[in-house]
């Protein structure tokens, strides 16, 4: 963490969720050259975040959490609220998201797109994840559940991608927050769900430009992968 203050502080750790903010932070510092932000490494196997500190900041007790000291210290908790409040204060020109007023129909597919990630990819992705790393018994019918639920909205994805690059805007679409609000689970197939991504070669494709950006992969490092 940086020991000069910054306009934003983010408690995160090395999750999709935490990346979600990080690597929308770097878009905003490349586009805009801002905000900057200091961000303090959360173990989550610790508990740090069940601190009474930390509830202070996030009744829900969870990472990522936002405060934004330029505006009087105000917290901001689940990582679609601070996407959406970082575009609203940061993103003056539009660059990751859209003009509701003037672009109604699009800002509506951005939502739709950012809660299906809330609602199903993030959550599958993730108990695949739990059951296939660290439950406790083995539970092999839990695993291909969620692996096998997580396949379906991987081919809900590999729908919308076709004849397009990014999931929301008109036309081939514009990258935005609801792309950088999926991308960090998607990046992570290996892990728990499939190896490759070639039975959706339209999602293997949009994974691999959000990835080529440099900001995508400055997010990433955010926390810095611990040096052995």
């Amino acid at each position: 963490m940086s020991t000069t203050e910054k306009p934003l502080m983010l408690y995160t750790g090395k999750t999709p969720n935490g990346f979600k903010v990080t690597v929308f932070l770097e878009e905003l510092k490349a586009a805009y050259g801002g905000p900057d932000y200091d961000w303090m490494g959360i173990d989550i196997w610790t508990n740090v975040q069940k601190e009474p500190w930390f509830i202070k900041l996030n009744p829900n007790g969870r990472i990522p959490t936002l405060t934004d000291r330029s505006r009087g210290n105000f917290n901001v908790f689940e990582t679609a609220a601070i996407l959406l409040y970082l575009a609203q204060h940061y993103d003056k020109e539009g660059k990751f998201w859209f003009d509701i007023a003037k672009e109604a129909d699009d800002y509506s597919e951005m939502l739709q797109w950012i809660f299906f990630a809330h609602g199903g990819v993030g959550p599958m992705q993730g108990q695949a994840n739990f059951f296939t790393h660290y439950a406790k018994e083995d539970l092999p019918y839990a695993k291909e559940r969620y692996r096998n639920e997580t396949k379906r909205l991987y081919g809900v994805l590999e729908i919308r991608l076709k004849d397009r690059d990014w999931l929301a805007g008109p036309g081939r679409g514009k990258y935005s927050i609801a792309d950088i609000n999926v991308w960090p689970w998607v990046r992570i197939h290996a892990y728990s769900v499939v190896d490759t991504l070639d039975e959706w070669p339209n999602l293997k494709a949009w994974k691999e430009r959000i990835a080529a950006r440099p900001a995508a992969q400055a997010g990433i490092d955010v926390p810095p992968a611990e040096k052995k």
